[in-house]
């Protein structure tokens, strides 16, 4: 007989091993694509460029990240592939080392839809890994994992700051040792996912899912909702993440090093709440999460603007924790919705999160220029009170079968 049919499954454990290393790879990941804007002053310097053509780089590196992604998501939940994830993690680290030897804006254009398009394989196989690790906890799964991408994204642009900014554009081949080093772990868990798979094909095993009895038009809506309530989300956070310092200089005549480091605390509560989200959502529903992670932020929003510095810090900090715990609660109820589309909702919503992120700065930064970042931040107060269409999103409770 063979060996993998006398395997057993229990899926009903968390693999914690496979979340915390797909997660530091989700952190290698992104910490990869957040080089990319972060290198706009060198590159716009040493080559000459103008603003429409930093914008074209955002453009197709952007056409990569976000578009692709529903597309690899779709092909992958066809046919799963456990060695993407690796193949993602080369093309970031091919991107990464082209970047570094480029002498011609064509040869940067190549090498930032590289790093996309190995962002695009990524991410759809890597959430539904962390969906096969979850043991059923599949907010808890999800918020692991996305805190990796979220601290990758932070810590980026301080290294290139401290790496690239003083030593040249050469030295952004230093960050293909971190490509190398997502490949060794994505590798590894490709092995564990290969294995995964083999063992419930072999003993013809399916899913726990849920029967949730909705009409296809139904789904489709809700699952329009939740993008909404995506957009309303990630509007917000772009204007903390790339505006707060700049808002609190202004307002408050405060040093450079004092807004990174109120910043910085605003970033940590996001990565607090993020794993918090995910945890309650498994315990009191996602519906309720979201209700409470995109609406219940708006009070805290909406004060903000016109409060002291001491008072502004701690709103920014409940802002962070509440906020931040949508996401992974609006995906896991997005795959609840379509359980065998799992590659097409992450590359979806990853994709659209990404995109959402880069207009939204663009948008916001040329309203400050027409305005001021007070008004700014006055007026994306307002945006968690989209929150008020969870109410549209349908309770799923259902049957669960084998």
């Amino acid at each position: 007989m063979n060996d993998v049919t006398t395997k057993a499954i229990d899926t009903s454990k968390i693999v914690y091993p496979i979340l915390f290393m797909i997660s530091f790879s989700h952190f290698l990941n992104d910490l990869i694509q957040s080089t990319i804007p972060s290198l706009y002053p060198i590159l716009k310097g040493e080559f000459r460029l103008s603003f429409a053509q930093i914008g074209i780089i955002t453009l197709v590196f952007q056409l990569t990240a976000s578009i692709l992604q529903p597309f690899v998501g779709i092909y992958t939940d066809k046919k799963p592939n456990p060695r993407s994830l690796a193949i993602g993690m080369t093309l970031s680290m091919a991107g990464l080392l082209l970047l570094a030897a480029a002498h011609e804006y064509y040869m940067i254009l190549i090498s930032v839809a590289l790093i996309g398009m190995g962002s695009s394989v990524f991410h759809p196989e890597a959430s539904r890994v962390a969906q096969l690790a979850s043991g059923g906890q599949k907010g808890l799964a999800q918020s692991i994992f996305q805190v990796g991408g979220n601290s990758g994204s932070a810590i980026g642009p301080l290294l290139v700051a401290l790496i690239v900014l003083p030593l040249g554009q050469g030295y952004v081949g230093l960050f293909a040792i971190a490509a190398f080093i997502g490949i060794i772990l994505l590798w590894r868990i490709g092995n564990w996912y290969a294995e995964r798979l083999s063992i419930r094909k072999a003993a013809k095993h399916k899913d726990v899912i849920v029967s949730i009895n909705l009409s296809k038009r139904k789904v489709i809506f809700s699952i329009t909702i939740l993008l909404a309530l995506v957009f309303s989300k990630y509007i917000y956070l772009a204007s903390m993440t790339n505006y707060f310092t700049f808002f609190l200089i202004d307002k408050f005549h405060i040093s450079v090093k004092d807004s990174q480091l109120y910043l910085f605390m605003f970033l940590a509560a996001v990565a607090i709440g993020t794993i918090l989200g995910g945890k309650l959502g498994d315990k009191y529903g996602r519906k309720k999460i979201i209700w409470i992670s995109i609406l219940g932020a708006a009070p805290f929003t909406l004060c903000l603007p016109y409060l002291s510095l001491v008072w502004t810090i701690i709103f920014a900090i409940i802002i962070g924790l509440i906020i931040a715990s949508a996401f992974s609660a609006i995906l896991v109820y997005a795959t609840d919705l379509m359980p065998d589309k799992i590659g097409l909702v992450a590359g979806l919503f990853f994709g659209f999160m990404f995109g959402m992120g880069g207009i939204g700065s663009a948008v916001l930064g040329a309203l400050a220029d027409d305005t001021s970042i007070e008004y700014v931040f006055k007026i994306c107060a307002f945006l968690p009170l989209m929150g008020i269409i969870t109410a549209f999103l349908p309770n799923i409770k259902g049957t669960k079968k084998r």
